[in-house]
Formats: C-alpha cells, structure tokens, sequence
C-alpha cells in the first residue's frame, strides 16, 4: 500500500501517548503527516503515528473543513520535520510532548537533534525531537494567553546553544532545571553531571538521582 494515495481522505489516527487525531489526511513527508482536523493543521511526526484507519460516514459529517486557513509548508516540496519546524520559527504555536500537557509559545532555534522554543510560562526550553509528537500553528491574529508583542521577546535568552540535546544538557551543570515539565519529583534538581547516558540530579533533601538521557523530552531552568 502506497500511503501517500490516502491522502484527501479522512482517518482516526493513534499518536504516541494514547492521543487519537480525527480529520483530513493532507500531506505525507519522509518522517511526517500532516491532519487538518476541523480547526487546526497538525503536523505529526511519522515516529509517533501508532495506527489509524478510516472514519466512517456520520464521523466525517462532524469535521468541518475550512477554506480560511492553509498549512504554512510548501505544497510544491516533499515536506519534513526539519523543514516545517524551521517554516514554523517565530510563529505562535502549540507543542505537545509529555505530561498530557500541551506547551504553547515560538520555535527560537532548530538544533541537530533539538529545537529551543520560548514559553511564556517555562521560559526558554530545551525539546528533544525524537519526542515531539505535534506541531501546530496558531492562526495569524492569536497569541498565547492574550499577551502582547510586548511580553513575548524577539530574542529572550543570551543563551548559546549547543549542537546536540546532550550537549547542550551538559553545558547546563551546576543549573537548577527540570525535566519534562516536571511530571515528578526525580526530574527537578540541580545538575551534578553526565555519565554513561545518565543525567545525575541532586534532589532538593540532595540525594542523587540519576535520570536516562533517553527518556529527556523537554528541559528548563528554574
């Protein structure tokens, strides 16, 4: 079966995370499917497509597609994660990559194996790739939580950035930080230092915990 010869037509889609997507199949990349699903275009990294299938006829009837908005990548090129996340820089969008927590802000710097994304709640982030499970633009007049141009710095960190995720964890050593929007306690502390693929944490009653450079999804710094 030749995947692309599905597009146009309307799917019920499993991502990574138990998260289903109901809409319009409207691209397919070398590592990335594009949904509109009524509201928004989704760009899905392929990694996280679980399984789908069609919907049936009254499913359908329920998503209303509309003429007023068009995704931002270019219909005249094999689309990609690279290539939408960089069409996506400086634009106001929603992420979701761990904690059934959805993260809301602009794509700053696109790295090897990264991307640095400004939060008006976290702040500057640091996103792994490998665990980004969607991408989606707001529409031209939204911003996030209302604010104003004002509030949402062109250039919010003097931050230089490393080439790759683990790099640039490292370069965080001595920082107090979090990891995946601290979805538990063993994810928050202070950085002591790498070691076999493990990040050491120094807890805040300082007992060390060691965490997997695997399972990093997202990381801020207190």
């Amino acid at each position: 079966m030749n995947l692309k010869d599905n597009i146009g037509k309307y799917i019920k889609l499993e991502i990574s995370g138990r998260k289903f997507i109901k809409g319009l199949l409207c691209d397919i990349g070398s590592d990335l499917w594009v949904v509109f699903n009524g509201y928004d275009y989704l760009y899905i990294p392929t990694i996280h497509c679980q399984n789908w299938h069609f919907l049936k006829q009254d499913e359908i009837d329920e998503i209303h597609v509309s003429d007023e908005l068009t995704p931002i990548y270019n219909h005249n090129e094999e689309i990609s994660l690279r290539k939408t996340l960089t069409a996506a820089k400086g634009i106001f969008s929603e992420i979701y990559v761990t904690s059934n927590q959805a993260l809301h802000g602009y794509i700053i710097s696109i790295m090897n194996n990264y991307f640095v994304f400004y939060s008006p709640i976290y702040k500057t982030m640091f996103i792994s790739l490998n665990h980004l499970k969607w991408l989606i633009p707001y529409t031209n007049n939204q911003r996030p939580y209302g604010l104003s141009n004002a509030s949402l710095p062109v250039n919010p960190s003097n931050l230089t950035f490393a080439r790759s995720f683990e790099v640039q964890i490292e370069k965080l050593t001595g920082e107090l930080i979090v990891f995946n929007i601290g979805e538990n306690e063993n994810v928050i502390g202070k950085i002591q230092g790498i070691k076999n693929n493990f990040v050491e944490l120094i807890s805040a009653k300082e007992d060390p915990v060691y965490v997997n450079l695997q399972h990093i999804k997202t990381v801020h710094m207190t």
